[in-house]
């Protein structure tokens, strides 16, 4: 994983601040340099001097809203990037206001080219803590970044009460249990908090969620839902990964976002997973150390889960 380039996304509802956020990454005194897809340029004018040094290596789709048809630009302009790999430390891909995060991520998994050479870092959600509430009851498409964020930027938090922004959270994480939020004022966030984050990586998950491998209560909302599911015990692999693939096949729809760590029978190593609607990706990691208790966990996010459906699929699915 290391070899490949990490792609951050970052999405939010208009006007929450991403390209603030977008602004203050890129003047950072980090030293890094970034390849910056937009899919419009916000109210706010980006330099492009700051990014890898040249005005073409900012590139603006300005097809709408990214849906498949700009997910073949994006395929091509992350292809031709990769040809110029050394030249740039990251991508940073953000999306218009409007936009479901799903098809952005779910490049990283469809494109063979693009899945060989460059790694979905995370999907970071930058949200209004004031407009969110009414945003909740008119804008799907705000639920849905929600949902498939990895780290949630709670911006404008000086503009609301405490207990305001109480109900705010208690919102968010009725909708996406398992991100990381952050509270900000004018987007003001450590880099460390929104890039390298590895959300995927093993060797990460536990820093960046340490409850992931803790039981959540929590209410969920209407129509999303985290079905958080935990085997204490090892699974069997020609048993699961066939019906992983079918249930997300079928159900994809549904499924917003998926992810779990897996111990397989007989395997030294973890096995982690993700998946956007019906794409999965997962790979061999870190080994078990010794003495540690070996378990499954993995977290579905969606509309409509049946959670009792899903908890017998995954029983049936224990190694002898």
């Amino acid at each position: 994983m290391s070899d490949k380039i990490p792609v951050t996304v970052l999405t939010g509802y208009l006007g929450a601040g991403k390209t603030t956020l977008l602004n203050r990454i890129l003047t950072e005194p980090h030293g890094m340099k970034f390849a910056v897809i937009v899919n419009e340029f916000g109210e706010v004018g980006i330099d492009n001097d700051l990014v890898v040094g040249a005005d073409e290596e900012v590139f603006e789709m300005n097809n709408g809203c990214i849906c498949c048809t700009v997910r073949g630009d994006l395929i091509r302009i992350i292809e031709g990037l990769m040809k110029r790999k050394g030249t740039f430390d990251a991508i940073i891909v953000e999306t218009t206001g409007l936009a479901d995060p799903a098809p952005v991520a779910q490049t990283f998994f469809v494109d063979e080219e693009v899945s060989a050479l460059a790694r979905l870092d995370a999907v970071v959600t930058v949200v209004d803590a004031k407009w969110l509430s009414d945003r909740l009851k008119d804008a799907p498409e705000a639920k849905n970044q929600i949902a498939f964020a990895d780290v949630i930027i709670l911006n404008k938090t000086d503009l609301v009460s405490e207990s305001e922004l109480a109900t705010v959270e208690a919102q968010i994480r009725a909708i996406n249990a398992y991100a990381t939020l952050h509270r900000t004022t004018r987007s003001a966030v450590p880099l460390e908090a929104v890039l390298g984050r590895n959300a995927f990586d093993l060797d990460r998950i536990l820093e960046i969620e340490p409850e992931f491998l803790e039981d959540i209560h929590h209410h969920h909302s209407d129509d999303i839902q985290s079905v958080a599911i935990t085997v204490p015990n090892d699974l069997d692999p020609d048993t699961f990964m066939p019906w992983i693939t079918e249930f997300t096949q079928k159900e994809g729809a549904t499924i917003l976002r998926c992810k779990g760590i897996l111990s397989f029978k007989d395997e030294p190593k973890r096995f982690v997973f993700q998946g956007v609607h019906m794409l999965l990706d997962g790979d061999l990691q870190s080994d078990w150390k010794p003495g540690e208790k070996r378990q499954s966990k993995m977290v579905f996010i969606g509309r409509g889960l049946n959670r009792a459906a899903i908890e017998k699929a995954v029983e049936a699915c224990r190694a002898a």
